[in-house]
């Protein structure tokens, strides 16, 4: 979610995994995701305009989401639904004093608290659905 150039699926891809849906919002990163994952080669990328609503039905083992803490909050009870048990989520593009209400929000849906790094007042936190 918030994939951007889908720079992170493509090294997913070229790691093993798939397959791999990238979603952004924005038309830019859309389209350059598309041209992105075809300059690579990537043959397991599916890559969608739109937001989380796209995720309905969907059942992962991870999601990457690097989307602002409003937007995360809102969408958290759709990544826990979509995420398997024992699934990762990590997400990232919050401020350091946004981590406690992210964890409080995420364990409201089952998803457990497991580390999290920080840069500059910018936090990136992994949680796994139990």
């Amino acid at each position: 979610m918030g994939c951007g150039t889908a720079v992170l699926a493509i090294l997913a891809e070229m790691k093993g995994a798939q397959p791999l849906d990238a979603i952004d919002i924005d038309n830019w990163c859309y389209l350059n995701s598309i041209e992105n994952t075809e300059r690579n080669n990537c043959q397991h990328i599916a890559v969608y305009e739109g937001d989380a609503s796209l995720l309905s039905g969907k059942n992962y083992d991870t999601i990457i989401a690097n989307i602002n803490r409003n937007i995360l909050l809102n969408d958290m009870a759709t990544y826990a639904s979509c995420l398997k048990v024992d699934g990762e989520l990590y997400l990232s593009g919050f401020y350091t004093e946004d981590l406690k209400i992210i964890t409080e929000e995420c364990n409201k849906h089952k998803l457990h608290f497991v580390e999290n790094l920080e840069r500059n007042n910018w936090v990136a936190a992994k949680f796994i659905k139990v």
